[in-house]
């Protein structure tokens, strides 16, 4: 198991280029960048910058509305697919992700099986890109994606979707994180760690299971990050693990280098 940076989590900070990033990166002994969207650069000069600095894009992200229940209405979410796989052969990226928030006044059921749809639609140009597509457990009480069981229905329909697993946001839905992984390992190829603390209601964001969260740093909520590298181990895990931080308790810099510390001595340790 190894570090890497995710840009999303800079996007707090609006005085951090991406220079910086790939600086702190290099700082921390850390060679691999999660490039969550390409921040109006051209991906060439992204791949130039990763490159000058001994980066790779281990995984890149993109968002791609889907929901929408005809082919006509989902035809512009692949498109941006294409686009997007086309940007990730450029960074050199073997795998993107999509991630995948509800829609107000679509249950989340139904929301589910439109991208699934979305997904087999653009199927050919995951495979003729030669890059994995993987999705991940998203947060909230109406994501179509919160458990395991919802990753699961799109491996099975879509062939050769793999998912990203983020352990905070397994906890969101319910699942301990270690137990939630398990179920999904044989099929889990990246992932994200973050953290939360319980808010009161109508503070911060409503889980699946009905309580309310707030962004932590890793090592700092309710997340038991050591139980779930135990399991990640015990499974044979040799992806990287995101730093993701969405809190604003520590600059987003400050914060990565503190969860670098804490997660790789957890590594460390088990």
């Amino acid at each position: 198991m190894k570090l890497s940076v995710m840009s999303y989590t800079f996007d707090r900070a609006k005085d951090f280029t991406l220079e910086q990033i790939c600086q702190l990166a290099n700082e921390l002994g850390i060679d691999g960048i999660d490039m969550v969207r390409t921040y109006g650069r051209k991906p060439q000069e992204i791949r130039r910058l990763l490159d000058q600095h001994g980066l790779k894009t281990v995984c890149h992200t993109f968002l791609a509305d889907l929901i929408f229940p005809s082919t006509a209405a989902r035809q512009a979410g692949v498109d941006t697919i294409k686009q997007s796989l086309e940007a990730a052969v450029i960074l050199g990226a073997d795998k993107v992700m999509l991630p995948t928030p509800g829609k107000q006044g679509v249950p989340r059921d139904l929301a589910r099986s439109y991208i699934i749809r979305g997904l087999q639609e653009a199927l050919v140009l995951v495979r003729q890109a030669g890059i994995t597509l993987t999705l991940e457990n998203f947060p909230g009480a109406n994501s179509p994606f919160a458990i395991s069981s919802d990753l699961l229905e799109a491996v099975r329909e879509v062939p050769g979707t793999k998912i990203t697993f983020d352990n905070g946001n397994a906890l969101m839905g319910g699942e301990d994180s270690a137990v939630s992984f398990e179920r999904c390992a044989s099929h889990i190829i990246h992932s994200h760690f973050k953290d939360w603390v319980l808010a009161e209601r109508g503070q911060g964001m409503e889980g699946l299971d009905g309580r309310w969260y707030q962004a932590a740093l890793i090592g700092e909520g309710v997340v038991n990050h050591k139980s779930c590298l135990r399991a990640m181990k015990h499974s044979g895990y040799a992806g990287y693990i995101n730093i993701e931080y969405e809190g604003r308790a520590y600059h987003p810099a400050d914060g990565t280098r503190r969860a670098a510390g804490y997660l790789s001595n957890l590594i460390a340790s088990i």
